[in-house]
């Protein structure tokens, strides 16, 4: 392999690192765009289910009051003035909860609470008449004829109350569920950010760190004892280029002393003679 094209040891550590790091940036950002995603979703659903509910709970309290003051009116023996009803403040809000339901199951229900809302106030204009006729009794059209169209409406409204309360639970599953389901990806990254480590911690023992170990007790026989260096392995890095090297090395260091050793013998014998 060319020098060119055979990589570094900085390059082939920067590649494994980046690699690491490129996995877990990539799962980090599917796990915040699924949630941020799923959460705003989820959140509107959410929002519009407690608006559904306290919109229907004003609707049956305004009712109720109204409803009351009926009660009171035909209580008493002169009745001098009539209870008042904002019919267009309630429409409007019959309105706001159409708009505000999050769900189209929901429709036919809020469109059964205006229906019957219209039977209750239609029933419940009769009042002045009622309490100015003489052989109607008061008591018996409240109770026989507009409480049982209260008693209707206020039916309506629970029913539709209990099926907001059921949608906002159904969507609060939901939104855990996403929340779930978005740190998945961040479970997976970790997983596979540490598989990662570990075969770069394997591929570091492997080649470079027991390498320089087997290069380090060469270098050691070879100072200690003057063994020769023979340790070789497949390395196309710097790390190769300095085993080969220091391989290099310790045999011209070698054959120098051979040569020196040589020389000094020979002078000894001169010497000698």
């Amino acid at each position: 392999m060319s020098k060119e094209s055979r990589l570094s040891m900085r390059a082939k550590l920067v590649l494994s690192l980046c690699s690491i790091a490129a996995v877990l940036l990539l799962s980090s950002l599917i796990s915040v765009m699924e949630y941020r995603s799923m959460s705003s979703y989820v959140s509107d659903m959410i929002a519009d289910n407690i608006n559904s509910i306290n919109v229907t709970q004003k609707l049956a309290d305004v009712t109720n009051s109204y409803n009351l003051e009926i009660l009171a009116v035909i209580g008493e023996e002169h009745a001098t003035s009539l209870p008042s009803f904002d019919a267009d403040a309630f429409l409007s809000r019959c309105d706001s909860l159409r708009a505000s339901l999050a769900s189209d199951a929901l429709l036919p229900l809020a469109d059964s609470v205006e229906y019957s809302y219209s039977a209750y106030m239609l029933t419940s204009l009769e009042l002045q008449g009622v309490l100015l006729s003489d052989f109607i009794d008061s008591r018996t059209w409240y109770f026989e004829r507009l409480q049982p169209r209260f008693n209707r409406f206020r039916h309506d409204i629970d029913a539709l109350t209990s099926a907001v309360y059921r949608d906002l639970s159904v969507n609060s599953e939901t939104f855990e569920g996403a929340f779930y389901r978005s740190i998945i990806p961040g479970m997976v990254a970790v997983g596979v950010g540490l598989l990662l480590v570990l075969l770069l911690l394997f591929f570091l023992l492997a080649n470079y760190v027991r390498p320089l170990r087997r290069m380090l007790d060469g270098l050691q026989g070879y100072r200690s004892y003057g063994k020769q260096y023979t340790y070789e392995f497949e390395g196309d890095d710097e790390l190769g280029e300095l085993n080969a090297g220091i391989g290099e090395l310790a045999r011209d260091n070698q054959q120098l002393r051979r040569r020196i050793s040589a020389l000094r013998r020979r002078d000894n014998g001169e010497a000698q003679e």
